[in-house]
């Protein structure tokens, strides 16, 4: 398929040109410091003083890593057109743990907080990469693990399930099976799939909110997928607790 075919990428590139104008020229703020052995040298926390430039790989992840700078947002505004763009590229992922980690970066500075000339660029980012890795058979990043990281971001799983549930095409359900088979070990132990690090972020909420989708939404396209037997059971077993969970014949054996 050709590029022109694939709205959802035409999309995701006019989101992440956007992020490239509106942050163009911003800087981490001039007083701006962190901790040398930690974090990096003067000639690093220099660089984020300087607009427009690209910072190496390492540099940036640390930077978005790090949970220290006094004005984290500042921070973010100047990695965000690099960080989005290595970040849809699937070369921005964290030493340890998931994409949920960048979500976390997101949200600590707290953007849905900022002007909406500087918030609706990152809102449509992070809408039109959640679509992307939907409906793009050459996504790189794991549906699953963008849906962690814009829930993580967003602090809310509704907007992202509910643009899921409007996308109901062989792809997008083969996607579906994926993240089911990605999440039901957890969430048969009353976990959430991922790491919640905000928070400000309700982790049983969130929980809540995927389990009531899969069993009242995703059902029935997990049918349609062609998802196997055993899974669409494991799937059925969120509805039931307790005992008639673990007892019921289909119970896979997890052990927490």
């Amino acid at each position: 398929m050709h590029l022109t075919d694939r709205p959802a990428r035409r999309r995701l590139d006019a989101a992440l040109e956007n992020l490239s104008v509106t942050f163009r020229g911003m800087t981490a703020h001039p007083d701006e410091h962190n901790c040398e052995c930690h974090w990096g040298s003067p000639q690093e926390l220099a660089l984020l003083k300087t607009p427009d430039v690209e910072l190496e790989p390492d540099l940036l992840r640390r930077t978005w890593q790090a949970v220290d700078w006094s004005d984290h947002a500042a921070v973010l505004r100047r990695i965000l057109p690099q960080f989005a763009t290595v970040l849809v590229a699937g070369r921005a992922g964290p030493m340890f743990g998931g994409f949920e980690e960048a979500g976390y970066s997101l949200a600590r500075g707290r953007w849905q907080q900022w002007p909406e000339e500087h918030a609706g660029p990152v809102r449509e980012f992070l809408h039109a990469w959640w679509a992307q890795s939907l409906t793009d058979p050459d996504a790189v990043v794991p549906a699953h693990q963008v849906f962690a990281l814009c829930a993580e971001a967003s602090g809310t799983l509704k907007p992202w399930l509910a643009a899921w549930g409007g996308r109901t095409g062989h792809l997008s359900d083969l996607r579906l099976a994926g993240a089911a088979a990605e999440w039901e070990y957890e969430l048969l132990g009353d976990s959430l799939p991922w790491s919640v690090h905000w928070y400000e972020n309700d982790e049983e909420e969130m929980r809540a909110d995927l389990v009531a989708w899969l069993l009242g939404h995703a059902a029935p396209r997990l049918r349609e997928s062609g998802a196997s037997e055993d899974l669409r059971h494991r799937i059925r077993l969120l509805g039931l607790t307790g005992e008639a969970r673990w007892t019921d014949r289909h119970w896979p054996g997890h052990r927490y």
